[in-house]
């Protein structure tokens, strides 16, 4: 069984991804970095991204997430932020331990793609 599966599938992974969303573009800290963003836009891609590494039939099909960050100047703190609001979307709703854990460090996998901060591995 896939962890896309494991989850509860399309239905369940899409209103995790909207309430993340959500929570990113409405957080003090963060928020800001969505400013000119399109909301729809965002949770589309990150639900295709999503579910990719969650294992179901579905390709993202947006920019290579270098290219798409390579413009905006994310510092550690914040990808460290946007990981946090994750972590606590996914809590919230009841995601399996198992989902959590691939996912975050499927996201932290991620990190030097889309920070170039040299401080970016900071403790928490």
């Amino acid at each position: 069984m896939s962890h896309f599966e494991e989850l509860g599938g399309e239905p369940k992974l899409r209103a995790i991804v909207d309430d993340f969303v959500d929570r990113c573009f409405d957080d003090t800290m963060i928020g800001f970095l969505f400013a000119r963003a399109d909301r729809d836009r965002i949770k589309q891609f990150e639900y295709q991204h999503a579910a990719e590494h969650l294992g179901a039939d579905i390709a993202y099909q947006g920019r290579p997430l270098d290219v798409a960050h390579r413009p905006h100047r994310i510092f550690g703190g914040q990808f460290s932020r946007r990981r946090q609001i994750l972590i606590d979307t996914l809590r919230d709703h009841e995601a399996p331990e198992s989902v959590i854990d691939a996912w975050i460090g499927h996201q932290d996998s991620l990190r030097g793609l889309i920070t170039k901060d040299p401080d970016s591995n900071c403790q928490g």
